[in-house]
């Protein structure tokens, strides 16, 4: 695998061949509380003059080396590259107009400027906040709790039907992801407001080890015994964690319905 110097001097490189106007980094390496591992992406933008003729031939993007699965994703005036490469490296290179250099800095936490001699990113600002989590009010508070117990009610009817992928969908991508909400809440109810990432991948390091384990223990959908286990295990987790937190902040919370569904 090629090292962080290599690859960021082939960045550098090949926006100079480019005559790309100024080049910025975002993503967990501009990050400096991010976990540092060989699985970070190198997620960086060119900010560019000549966006068509580079986005109508894109030969140029061989210089990064061998691909071994590439993504291309148009985003409003922006084009993303997702590109995977044979010695395990991955660059999410964007190419931005310069006019259009506040759509993508608003589309970002945060960016480290790697190359800029005209100053264009000097007017603009990243918001540091793009992944934090606030105190809920009280709308939030319940309107999470109704979206959990009536989706609750998908994952149920998809495992009676004997449907993996439909229950397991509704219980991870809706119920649990409520869940993660409500334990979120919690700590920013305790802490203050805090940066969680992306999908909540730092939440639990600002949470009790035991709070990981109990969520943990949720993601088991290898069966349809499996996933039933992990429903009714997810209503109790939800209904106590809710109550805790319903409790802290003073609103109203319905164990009746919660008691209903269950």
């Amino acid at each position: 695998m090629r090292a962080e110097t290599e690859i960021l001097d082939l960045i550098l490189q090949t926006a100079k061949t480019l005559q790309v106007e100024a080049v910025a980094m975002s993503g967990s390496r501009a990050c400096p509380k991010a976990p540092k591992d060989e699985f970070q992406d190198y997620d960086v933008v060119y900010i560019v003059d000549d966006f068509d003729n580079l986005t109508s031939d894109l030969s140029w993007l061989d210089q990064f080396g061998k691909r071994i699965i590439e993504q291309e994703v148009v985003l409003d005036h922006r084009r993303l590259y997702l590109m995977l490469f044979e010695d395990g490296n991955r660059i999410d290179l964007t190419l931005c107009p310069k006019e259009h250099i506040q759509e993508w800095v608003d589309s970002e936490a945060g960016y480290t400027v790697l190359e800029d001699k005209m100053g264009l990113f000097e007017t603009f600002s990243p918001s540091p906040e793009r992944f934090w989590i606030h105190t809920a009010s009280e709308t939030d508070f319940k309107d999470s709790c109704n979206e959990f117990w009536w989706i609750s009610t998908y994952v149920g009817k998809g495992i009676c039907r004997k449907q993996l992928i439909y229950a397991t969908n509704h219980l991870y991508g809706i119920c649990q992801q409520e869940l993660l909400k409500i334990l979120a809440w919690q700590m920013a109810n305790d802490r203050g407001a805090v940066d969680i990432g992306k999908n909540y991948k730092y939440l639990f390091n600002y949470l009790p080890a035991e709070k990981e384990k109990v969520f943990s223990n949720l993601l088991d959908f290898s069966s349809l015994d499996k996933i039933t286990q992990s429903l009714f295990s997810t209503m109790a987790v939800f209904n106590r964690e809710a109550q805790n937190l319903a409790q802290k902040m003073g609103f109203d919370y319905d164990k009746e319905i919660a008691e209903r569904m269950i």
